[in-house]
């Protein structure tokens, strides 16, 4: 367990990569956000989805904890299986960091009725629907599942290289692209959205986590043939 939190501390040495970085994006679209309420008309609610910036940054993260900090870690005598184990849970903290702002910025929108200007982004309805758990919840599934994937996709890179990773993206893409042809083909959207209203947020997120999960365990098997 010491050395698995070693590599905690390995992954934060840099802190602007799990922390500062996500802070100046998400302070920058929100002062972009605040601009952009200004120049809308109108005194009706102004939502916008610019609060999700610093979320898509974690697949960046995922990607050059394993590119970058996976050799390093090598040469420290650390295994793979505490390497996986502490960058995941590194993963978990700063997903759960993230979540954590994100409810202090939904806070201050409400008590300050969206800057002054009605506008929102951290406090998006639909996600707070269960309360703030839920919208915690999604926010950092949505983090942790970012990260997993750009992690499994440099986990395969580095596995089998970029040929095995092409085809497995294209793949992907082919396999939503049939199962988008079906929802059309078969008429069966209504019944996706229903079901997407049915889940919410909170079921969504769950599911997000079942995703989590089924990544972290593919990309573990691939992680075993890693070359640093």
């Amino acid at each position: 367990m010491r050395r698995t939190l070693n590599v905690i501390r390995l992954q934060l040495i840099n802190r602007q990569t799990f922390i500062w970085v996500p802070l100046i994006i998400l302070g920058s679209v929100t002062v972009l956000g605040v601009l952009i309420y200004a120049m809308i008309p109108g005194d009706g609610p102004k939502y916008i989805g610019a609060g999700q910036a610093p979320l898509w940054y974690f697949f960046a993260i995922g990607i050059s904890a394993m590119t970058l900090t996976f050799p390093f870690s090598q040469a420290m005598s650390i295994t793979r299986r505490e390497f996986f184990t502490g960058t995941l849970l590194t993963a978990i903290m700063g997903s759960a960091f993230l979540g954590a702002i994100f409810l202090i910025g939904a806070g201050i929108e409400m008590a300050t009725n969206g800057f002054g200007l009605n506008g929102y982004m951290f406090y998006l309805p639909w996600l707070w629907e269960t309360g703030p758990f839920g919208a915690f919840l999604a926010y950092f599934t949505l983090a942790l599942l970012l990260f997993v994937l750009g992690f499994t996709g440099a986990t395969i890179y580095k596995s089998w290289g970029p040929t095995v990773l092409t085809i497995t993206g294209i793949g992907l893409a082919l396999v939503l692209v049939g199962l988008l042809f079906l929802a059309t083909r078969l008429e069966l959207w209504l019944d996706v959205w229903r079901t997407v209203g049915t889940l919410g947020a909170f079921g969504l997120a769950l599911w997000g986590l079942v995703v989590v999960a089924v990544l972290s365990g593919v990309s573990f098997l691939a992680f075993r043939r890693a070359i640093p």
